[in-house]
């Protein structure tokens, strides 16, 4: 296919230098037949082309699209991957991997014209090993039970800001022994110490403004024990600044979202 560069120097060729076809055809690298269309059609190639609007082959996911909209009607942010397993659980053989692009097409055209708008999420650039990142975060809005009681629970989440490496851990409540024991689970899955721990401005960790003052540490007795103990520099974020955390902030919402599929594709989706 000729490109407009192309075209514009046959035109040239043809009209400015009063080349014969041929000739302007060949300097501008393209056969007489390309060169007599586009001579006669007066335009470039970036003016001629019409967009498809027409299938080129069968729409594959057609008959059972009828049971993959509910699903996206009832759980916006059910991720098209998670979807497109499931399919091939559910229809052994009939789909396969290679058929998740055009799957997430379909959703997103969806989405774009019937769902709900996306939030904008600005990403920062981390070194690696320089700021591992820690919080709580509550899992009661996910609706999930156990044999039918509902399980009123929160996570220690612990992430490598550059990698993306998780550890987790249930707790009850954001307390000081739920913060050790959680990040001694990490640690140990992790296999080694960091040389710097960031959480936010939480009360198990980080004393009051006015207590800091009158004491001189920013963090707890417990808390700065627990920090020597493992040889890491403590750091915290300042009060209602969730943004200085915000791998981990965007690691609970990508936790959370995974889970709410699974549940979402078992049958109990959050309420």
């Amino acid at each position: 296919m000729a490109t407009d560069q192309q075209v514009k120097r046959l035109f040239k060729l043809v009209n400015g230098e009063n080349r014969a076809r041929a000739t302007a055809a060949a300097k501008a690298g393209m056969s007489e037949n390309t060169a007599r269309k586009y001579l006669r059609a007066g335009k470039l190639p970036s003016e001629m082309r019409t967009q498809r609007t027409y299938r080129t082959r069968p729409d594959a996911f057609a008959d059972v699209w009828g049971d993959i909209l509910p699903y996206l009607e009832e759980n916006p942010g059910l991720e098209v991957k998670a979807l497109a397993e499931d399919l091939q659980r559910r229809h052994p053989g009939r789909f396969h991997s290679s058929q998740l692009r055009t799957l997430q097409r379909r959703v997103k055209q969806w989405r774009a014209e019937a769902g709900p708008g996306k939030e904008v999420y600005f990403d920062q650039a981390y070194e690696p090993s320089e700021r591992p990142q820690s919080d709580f975060t509550c899992m009661n809005k996910l609706g999930v039970t156990i044999q039918g009681q509902p399980l009123k629970h929160m996570l220690f989440h612990f992430v490598l800001a550059y990698s993306y490496w998780e550890g987790g851990t249930i707790c009850k409540s954001e307390s000081f022994e739920a913060l050790a024991e959680g990040l001694q689970n990490a640690l140990t899955q992790l296999g080694g110490v960091l040389r710097l721990h960031q959480t936010d401005s939480m009360s198990c960790a980080v004393r009051n403004p006015k207590r800091t003052e009158k004491e001189g540490a920013p963090f707890t007795d417990r808390y700065g024990a627990l920090m020597r103990h493992y040889g890491m520099e403590a750091q915290h974020t300042q009060p209602r600044r969730p943004n200085e955390n915000g791998k981990i902030e965007q690691r609970h919402y990508r936790l959370k979202r995974a889970i709410g599929n699974q549940l979402a594709l078992r049958g109990s989706p959050a309420r």
